[in-house]
């Protein structure tokens, strides 16, 4: 069941409606695990990383907006920031339903099966030619959240971020590959805890805990990476923090 704070948005919280009341879609989110985890051996592609990603897509969305930036839907077409917030929370639910496919080019997957689930989810919501504008920048969204493609618009750097963002306690990569710790499940376990906060000078601070230092690698390899090719690039800080008996210690922090 997928929950996250519509704040009155009454088109967010009918397609939240008709996400959580879609079948088919459920399926695609088990079907991919399938894929990911049982037959692949990797980490959760399922609805929990569904609902991590969308919530975490929405918040950064609204903070950005808030401090000033300007969705792609909005600059571009007219729209309404609440319509941009459809657009990164659908993208969220669809960017990896291709793994029910297979893992390998699983971006590609998602747009064949996204394209008309997306059109059916937001029948009701958006008519002509608006229903085909809200499809394409979702598209645009889930395209663009593998870590080399770059993004467009506002809104896909949300996704694309917020994606990287699911790297807690070891859920960004399987602990344990082959029977055998290596520097890629040291660093996934030593992730603690992540949060979006307002920053200083940018209107983004992700903030990283950790447990071992060895976690500032899991930050490095995988929200920098996607964070640098991004249009999100100059409105966040990351600062990764040690936990210690003292309290958290900064270890790192990145400005791109």
């Amino acid at each position: 069941m997928l929950r996250m704070p519509s704040r009155h948005n009454t088109r967010l919280q009918a397609l939240l409606d008709a996400i959580n009341g879609d079948p088919e879609l459920q399926q695609f989110y088990r079907s991919a695990n399938i894929n990911a985890v049982d037959r692949g051996g990797m980490n959760d592609h399922g609805e929990v990383h569904i609902q991590i990603v969308a919530n975490a897509a929405l918040r950064l969305l609204r903070m950005l907006v808030e401090s000033g930036a300007t969705p792609g839907v909005v600059s571009n077409y007219g729209l309404e920031s609440t319509d941009a917030e459809v657009v990164v929370v659908l993208a969220a639910c669809l960017h990896d339903i291709g793994i029910a496919i297979h893992r390998h080019d699983h971006e590609q997957h998602s747009l064949v099966l996204a394209y008309p689930k997306a059109r059916q989810l937001l029948a009701t919501q958006y008519q002509e030619p608006t229903l085909t504008i809200m499809v394409s920048e979702i598209l645009h969204c889930i395209s663009a959240h593998r870590s080399d493609v770059g993004c467009l618009t506002l809104e896909a750097g949300v996704v694309k971020v917020a994606d990287a963002l699911d790297m807690t306690e070891g859920r960004s990569r399987i602990p344990f590959e082959a029977g055998q710790v290596n520097i890629h499940s040291v660093s996934a376990m030593a992730v603690k805890a992540v949060s979006i906060e307002k920053g200083d000078d940018r209107p983004i601070r992700i903030a990283v805990l950790l447990d071992s230092t060895a976690g500032v690698f899991q930050v490095d390899e995988l929200l920098r990476r996607k964070l640098q090719n991004s249009t999100l690039a100059k409105l966040v800080e990351v600062v990764a923090q040690l936990e210690t008996a003292e309290g958290p210690k900064v270890l790192q922090v990145f400005k791109l």
